[in-house]
């Protein structure tokens, strides 16, 4: 089936040495080769130097999220045959530093996440057995539950490169997935955490977030809230 062509931006910080790309030629053997099978050839065949991160292999860690011929995608799940071309351009997520080749240092964006408190705040003392959520309430999640802060949309959003306060649009569709959970008692905190000129007024709706291999929508979820801060504004108050 001939050869796949992978050109790989590397760079490593102490060669001294700008980015540059490189090429390698990957065996076509198997019609389910992944990117991610391609760059473990390259290390265990051609080059063991190279630096990239993986970790489930099943599209839910995010660890192998990069730029891939043009698009944000997880290596994992991304099959050679998808896409369609038997050339490979590799690029690391961006707006975040290089640590080596495609590993990035993933602080900012943690750091930034966790300022969000992504997890749930109860607003009442814990019950017999459970907090209790009709399954109406539950429904209502599904447009933001499977986040797995791959940062790819974090890497593609403009806002990010230009502002390192903006807390991105990973942290405010988080903060948009427990304003939405009827389980929550902080909704109130959540939407005055997303005011402000770093939150969310600072996005400029280029829709470049909406990359996210498990196909949530960040800039619904920013709408959302700022459909949320403006009844806030107007009627004066937040359920």
């Amino acid at each position: 089936m001939g050869d796949v062509i992978f050109n790989i931006l590397r760079y490593d910080p102490d060669s001294g040495k700008g980015p540059q790309f490189e090429t390698f030629r990957v065996p076509y053997e198997k019609k389910d080769l992944t990117v991610l099978d391609g760059l473990f050839y390259i290390v265990e065949k051609l080059d063991g130097s190279l630096a990239f991160r993986s970790s489930c292999r099943s599209g839910v860690c995010g660890s192998c999220a990069m730029h891939i011929n043009g698009k944000h995608r997880l290596a994992c799940n991304t099959q050679i045959a998808s896409l369609r071309t038997q050339e490979i351009t590799i690029r690391p997520l961006a707006h975040v530093e290089v640590e080596k080749d495609l590993c990035v240092d993933m602080d900012l964006f943690w750091e930034k996440y966790e300022l969000v408190r992504p997890y749930l705040v109860p607003g009442s003392p814990p019950p017999e057995k459970e907090r209790v959520q009709s399954q109406e309430d539950r429904e209502e999640l599904n447009v933001v539950i499977d986040c797995i802060q791959c940062a790819s949309c974090y890497s593609a959003c403009p806002v990010t490169l230009t502002s390192e306060e903006y807390i991105g649009p990973a942290a405010l569709l988080k903060i948009d997935r427990f304003v939405r959970d009827s389980r929550d008692g902080a909704h109130i905190q959540r939407i005055e955490q997303a005011d402000g000129p770093y939150g969310a007024w600072r996005c400029h709706n280029v829709f470049a977030c909406q990359c996210c291999p498990k196909e949530l929508d960040p800039p619904r979820s920013i709408a959302h809230i700022k459909r949320r801060l403006l009844r806030k504004r107007l009627l004066g108050g937040e359920k």
